[in-house]
C-alpha cells in the first residue's frame, strides 16, 4: 500500500472511531432526555436534547470527512446507552463520558497530525471545543445536584422542556414530494 493511502487509512480509522463514539453519545443523551422529560425535569431535558443534537452534528461532520477521504462511515455505536439512570447519576456519568471523549479526540487529532491531515485536525479541534462545553455543563449540574440535592431538583421540577427548535426535517421542508 502506498504511503499516502496508508496515512489516509489511519485517519479514516480514527474518524470512524470518533463517529462511533458520537453515535453512542446520541443514543445516551436522547435516552436521558426522554427520562428527564418523563420525570418532569423539563429544563434539564431540553438541554440534554440540545447536547444530543450537537452530537448529531459531530457524527455528520465525521461521516462527511470519511466520505471525502473515500471511506465508509460506520453506523455502529461504541456501546449501548445506560438506561434507567437516577437523575443524580446522569450528570456525573455524562461528565465522565465527555472527559473521556475529549481525551480520545485529542489523541485522534495527533493521529491526523502525524498523517498529514490538517482538515481532519481542524474538525477535531472544533468538536473538542464543543465537547468541553458539554463537559462544563454536565459537571456544573452534577455539582449543583451534589451540593444542593433535592432543593436544586425541586427548583427545576415542572419546567418546560421546549427547546424552541425549528422543525427542519425532510418531510417538513417539502422535499418529500419532489
Amino acid at each position: 500500500m502506498a504511503d499516502k493511502e496508508k496515512r489516509k487509512k489511519n485517519v479514516i480509522e480514527v474518524l470512524n472511531k470518533a463517529r462511533a463514539m458520537e453515535l453512542q453519545a446520541i443514543s445516551q443523551y436522547m435516552n436521558q432526555h426522554y427520562n428527564l422529560d418523563d420525570k418532569d425535569y423539563g429544563e434539564l431535558a431540553a438541554k440534554m436534547k440540545l447536547v444530543a443534537i450537537d452530537e448529531m452534528r459531530h457524527a455528520e461532520a465525521f461521516a462527511e470527512r470519511i466520505k471525502e477521504l473515500g471511506g465508509e462511515p460506520t453506523t455502529e455505536p461504541t456501546a449501548r446507552p445506560e438506561k434507567g439512570q437516577a437523575v443524580q447519576s446522569i450528570f456525573p456519568f455524562d461528565a465522565d463520558l465527555e472527559d473521556d471523549t475529549i481525551d480520545q479526540y485529542n489523541q485522534f487529532l495527533l493521529v491526523c497530525r502525524e498523517n498529514g491531515d490538517s482538515v481532519s485536525m481542524k474538525i477535531f479541534e472544533q468538536i473538542i471545543e464543543d465537547e468541553q462545553a458539554h463537559y462544563n455543563y454536565f459537571d456544573a449540574i452534577a455539582n449543583h445536584i451534589n451540593d444542593l440535592g433535592d432543593t436544586y431538583l425541586a427548583r427545576i421540577a415542572g419546567t418546560s422542556s421546549a427547546t424552541g427548535l425549528q422543525p427542519q426535517g425532510f418531510v417538513l421542508t417539502g422535499k418529500a414530494g419532489a
